[in-house]
C-alpha cells in the first residue's frame, strides 16, 4: 500500500463545513486528495473549500436527509472526476433529552440525519464502488454507538445502528473490492454539542444544565481537537480498520464495558442525575 493512499484520490465529506468534517476536508486536502465539501450550510462549505490550497476542493450544498440529492451529488462527482475513492458519511446533529420528554419528531430528526443520511450515502456510493472494483465508505458513529448513552438516547440509537450497518456491510463488501469503516470517537471539541437541541422541561435554562453535564463528564481541556481527530480517522482508514476508536481512554472504556458492563454504570447514572439536577 502507498504510504499516502489519499494522493490523487477523490473524496466526498458530508457535514464538511464544521467540526470533524471540516478537519477531514482540510486533512484530505493536505494529503493531496480532491475533496467535495458537502454540507447543508452552503456558505460554510464554500469557506472550507476555498481555504484548501491547490484548487482541489469544491463546495456542494447537501441535505443528507434527501436521498435523491445525495445520489445526484455522488453521481455528479463521478461524472466530473471519473471515480470516487472515499465517501465520509459524517453529517450529524445532536439532541439532549430524556425519552419521556421526546416526541416522534425529535426521533425523526435524529434518525433522518444520522441513520438515513448514512444509508443514503452508502446506497448511492456502494454500487458505483462495486462497478469500479474499489472504494472506501467511512461512516462516523460515536462511542455512543458502542456504550449506553442516557440523555442522548436517540443519538445513541442512531450510532448503534450505524455501527451495525457498517460492520455488516464490511463483511459483504470485502471480497468485492470495497472497504467499509466506522468511526467511534470519544468527546471531540466540535460544534455539534454547542448546537444540540436540549429538551429539559423541568429547568428554566436547559442548555446550561446540558453544558454542565458535558463539563462534568469530560472537561473541555480533555476533549480531543478536531484536527487530531481527523488524522486519527485517516490513520484508521489507511490501515483499513473496521472499527476506528480513539483516543485511548475511549478504547479502554469500550473494552472495560465489554468485559464487565456494570463497571461503567456509575458514569451513566451520574450523567443522568446531573441532567435531572439531582444531588
Amino acid at each position: 500500500m502507498s504510504r499516502n493512499p489519499f494522493q490523487n484520490t477523490v473524496a466526498i465529506v458530508t457535514g464538511g463545513a464544521s467540526g470533524i468534517g471540516r478537519a477531514l476536508c482540510e486533512a484530505l486536502g493536505r494529503h493531496g486528495a480532491t475533496v467535495v465539501v458537502a454540507d447543508v450550510d452552503e456558505s460554510g462549505a464554500k469557506q472550507v473549500a476555498d481555504a484548501i490550497p491547490g484548487g482541489r476542493a469544491q463546495a456542494a450544498t447537501l441535505d443528507v436527509t434527501q436521498g435523491e440529492a445525495v445520489r445526484a451529488l455522488v453521481e455528479a462527482t463521478v461524472r466530473e472526476h471519473g471515480r470516487l475513492d472515499y465517501l465520509f458519511n459524517n453529517a450529524g446533529v445532536a439532541l439532549a433529552a430524556e425519552v419521556r420528554d421526546m416526541t416522534l419528531e425529535h426521533w425523526r430528526r435524529i434518525l433522518d440525519v444520522h441513520l438515513w443520511g448514512v444509508i443514503h450515502g452508502t446506497m448511492s456510493a456502494y454500487p458505483i464502488m462495486l462497478r469500479q472494483g474499489f472504494g472506501h465508505i467511512v461512516n462516523t458513529a460515536s462511542i455512543a454507538g458502542l456504550l449506553p448513552g442516557p440523555v442522548m438516547t436517540a443519538y445513541s440509537t442512531a450510532k448503534h445502528a450505524i455501527v451495525g450497518l457498517s460492520l455488516s456491510l464490511r463483511c459483504e463488501a470485502a471480497e468485492l473490492g470495497v472497504r467499509v469503516s466506522v468511526v467511534c470517537p470519544g468527546f471531540v471539541r466540535s460544534r455539534i454539542f454547542e448546537r444540540a437541541a436540549v429538551v429539559q422541561p423541568r429547568w428554566d435554562e436547559p442548555r446550561e444544565v446540558f453544558q454542565a453535564c458535558l463539563d462534568a463528564a469530560v472537561p473541555p481541556e480533555r476533549m480531543m481537537d478536531c484536527t487530531r481527530a481527523a488524522e486519527a480517522i485517516l490513520a484508521g482508514v489507511r490501515r483499513n480498520r473496521g472499527l476506528i476508536i480513539f483516543p485511548f481512554r475511549t478504547w479502554l472504556a469500550w473494552w472495560l464495558y465489554r468485559l464487565w458492563p456494570p463497571l461503567l454504570r456509575p458514569i451513566a447514572q451520574s450523567t443522568l442525575a446531573a441532567f435531572r439536577g439531582q444531588p
